[in-house]
């Protein structure tokens, strides 16, 4: 049994829901009903009744649920309670942050912070999505970085959290380009014969940025899922040996760009394929309970009145 499973299952007992829940947990509906009815058999007896709508917990699936929350909060205070000896100094700040942007914008966007707010100690956590915005909720952080965009907003409740934008970034799809230098596939394909296409993990956030883009698309694209994974700079690499089309963000591949080493297969005549992303920070109100240190309660204050410092610029 994973504790992955428990968290599954509390999130379907507060919402009722397995479409939302799926969202929330940021997997695939039939992922999360895999993972519902693997705890189920490890229970050894059905927790959800699936007869009624909105979905209701069997009398099993009632005491599994208050089990469950008790033993995440002792999981997680335990869990706290070791990364304390761990923690980093009251000068250092602690990031959680999805590894595409650890890769592309965080490096360049300490560089830019250095320059304008002065010397920085920081820790870079890199993590999924999921993991990176549990980092911020359980304390585990001082600010998430995280993408944004409102087809696939991050659940985090106003109250608790409050948000500045760091910048913009681009999503479009990039392939390498064959001997004449024009673009190896080039879209829209057809339904014979439809592009290689090197997609997003079920569940990554760019994966699901993507299917909002491509069900938006005023023409029809075709596509043929040839290789996926859940980092960005995993299908660039795919992409570079000519494997197929992948959308990736501009600050991934704009140095690939430059040296024509990648190029766009959107066509003049077709457009719209593309799609921009706000790149957002993170943190945890002040409250009675959270302090934040000292260091990273001024770059917040910085951020704030500088309309996020810098921005992704498109050089």
């Amino acid at each position: 049994m994973e504790t992955k499973w428990l968290e599954d299952f509390v999130s379907l007992a507060e919402t009722r829901s397995f479409s939302r829940s799926a969202q929330l947990r940021h997997v695939t509906q039939p992922a999360f009903s895999r993972r519902i009815q693997a705890l189920e058999a490890w229970a050894g007896t059905d927790l959800v009744d699936r007869s009624s709508y909105p979905t209701r917990l069997t009398p099993a699936g009632e005491t599994l649920y208050a089990q469950s929350l008790e033993m995440l909060q002792a999981l997680q205070s335990t869990r706290a309670m070791l990364r304390g000896h761990a923690s980093a100094g009251q000068d250092v700040i602690e990031f959680a942050v999805p590894h595409t942007l650890a890769f592309t914008f965080f490096p360049a966007w300490m560089s830019s912070l250095r320059e304008k707010f002065g010397p920085i100690k920081s820790r870079l956590i890199a993590l999924n999505v999921h993991d990176a915005v549990m980092r911020l909720m359980e304390g585990s952080c001082d600010l998430l970085i995280a993408y944004h965009h409102a087809a696939q907003p991050l659940q985090l409740d106003a109250d608790r959290y409050e948000v500045v934008t760091l910048g913009q970034e681009t999503l479009a799809p990039y392939c390498r380009p064959n001997g004449a230098g024009e673009a190896q596939f080039r879209l829209p394909g057809r339904p014979a014969q439809p592009l290689p296409y090197l997609g997003y993990a079920p569940g990554a956030y760019l994966g699901q940025v993507t299917d909002h883009l491509l069900k938006g698309a005023g023409t029809a694209i075709h596509l043929d899922r040839v290789y996926e994974t859940d980092m960005a700079e995993g299908l660039k690499v795919m992409a570079l040996e000519g494997h197929g089309i992948a959308f990736l963000p501009y600050s991934a591949v704009k140095k690939e760009l430059r040296a024509h080493k990648l190029v766009s297969p959107v066509p003049p005549d077709l457009g719209g394929l593309e799609i921009t992303m706000d790149v957002r920070a993170y943190r945890e109100r002040p409250t009675g309970k959270h302090v934040p240190k000292g260091t990273a309660q001024s770059l917040w204050n910085f951020l704030v009145n500088e309309g996020g410092a810098a921005s992704l610029l498109k050089d």
